[in-house]
């Protein structure tokens, strides 16, 4: 009777799996272990058995020709470091629009046949660049810090809100890195007046101007926005650490 034998070396290595502090790691090539433990990856046996509340679980997928790494689950804290070398924040504000009332935007007074109906003087980006602050920083929102229900901002410029996020956010250790906003609103048009708007928003904020980005859009005449009955805007800050 033949014998027939089997070429091993045709059939893959199947991954072996290690468990290290509560990280799974698959791998394929024993020199890739190798280098784990040069990089101090792999603790001694001693160390296998720590505690089950490490910061993720990471799997590697290993082979010869890649190496892809995904990192699952939250970190150990959830709360931010306040020696992060950077923070990012965005803000948001809409106000409807209404005759009777100035429309403020930047802490500019920009000729219109109607204005933000709201409790203080309604300059939404003054509002959402507050906001972006204020986010970027981890505090509550502009509407907790300077609540409308509190009549001493009833009719309050946006200027003040400003000055008091700024003064958190030097508080904290941080500057403005570079800050980019757009509005949306169906009229009147901006571009007579974005240099006004940037140079006050460059006072407000201790910042140079050319750090401050400010866009303008229409709402193709599409809801509220577009049928000239509000105004928007949106702000992205990166706060960088003094």
């Amino acid at each position: 009777m033949a014998t027939h034998f089997c070429s091993c070396s045709s059939i893959p290595a199947k991954p072996t799996s290690t468990i290290v502090s509560n990280k799974s790691i698959l791998l394929q090539n024993p020199r890739i272990l190798n280098a784990l433990h040069q990089n101090n990856l792999v603790p001694s046996q001693s160390s296998s058995s720590s505690s089950s509340s490490s910061a993720f679980t990471l799997r590697a997928s290993i082979s010869p020709a890649a190496t892809s790494v995904a990192v699952d689950g939250p970190a150990t804290s959830t709360k931010p470091s306040k020696s992060l070398p950077f923070r990012v924040g965005h803000g948001f504000d809409l106000h409807r629009l209404e005759p009777g009332y100035p429309l403020i935007i930047g802490g500019i007074n920009i000729p219109h046949d109607r204005g933000c109906e709201a409790h203080s003087d309604g300059d939404v980006l003054l509002h959402c660049v507050v906001d972006a602050i204020l986010g970027a920083l981890g505090l509550p929102d502009i509407g907790q810090i300077f609540p409308d229900s509190d009549p001493k901002w009833k009719g309050a410029a946006s200027s003040v809100f400003v000055k008091e996020a700024v003064r958190l956010m030097h508080e904290a250790g941080y500057e403005i890195g570079n800050l980019d906003a757009t509005l949306i609103l169906q009229r009147p048009k901006l571009s007579p007046h974005k240099e006004a708007i940037k140079a006050n928003l460059s006072e407000l904020l201790g910042a140079d101007q050319s750090v401050l980005n400010l866009k303008a859009k229409t709402h193709e005449k599409v809801d509220s926005l577009g049928e000239n009955r509000s105004i928007a805007a949106h702000t992205v800050v990166l706060l960088m650490k003094k």
